[in-house]
């Protein structure tokens, strides 16, 4: 069984600043609502290892970084019991110069039922304000480089 929740956006910004805000894992509680907690034990890049745990949620869980092409893609997995749950965060610049984004939530197994009636419809809803809440760190890093 599997279950894909795809969320997208096109924000404004530097690219190279999104990027590094995007891949700076544990710096998101500081400016996604969401986020209670993150850590990464190492530097961020394939193999890297982490812990997340999202606000109002018990418990947390374990993740690594299963693959990482810099300014372009960047996913993570999480075990799940009877599969796991990939997370495949993906941008690229557009002609007009804004930033499309689109993160991919993949729930193999069989709670992909459960991902699908208790998580589905809240992360389609909270995904644009984390997205617009990225580009405005995006911004903010930029505007501070700039200072």
């Amino acid at each position: 069984m599997k279950y894909d929740i795809v969320c997208t956006a096109t924000v404004e910004g530097d690219p190279a600043a999104i990027w590094e805000a995007w891949t700076d894992l544990p710096a998101y509680p500081g400016w996604d609502g969401r986020e209670e907690e993150l850590r990464l034990d190492g530097p961020f890049g394939p193999g890297a290892t982490g812990f997340s745990k999202q606000v109002g949620r018990r418990p947390g869980s374990s993740f690594v970084v299963t693959a990482v092409e810099p300014r372009t893609r960047f996913t993570t997995q999480c075990p799940l019991p009877g599969g796991k749950l990939v997370l495949d965060h993906r941008m690229s610049d557009t002609a007009t110069g804004e930033v499309k984004l689109c993160k991919t939530y993949r729930v193999h197994g069989p709670l992909s039922v459960l991902f699908r009636v208790y998580f589905g419809r809240e992360i389609r809803r909270n995904m644009p304000s984390t997205f617009a809440a990225l580009a405005a760190e995006a911004a903010r890093r930029t505007a501070e480089r700039r200072a």
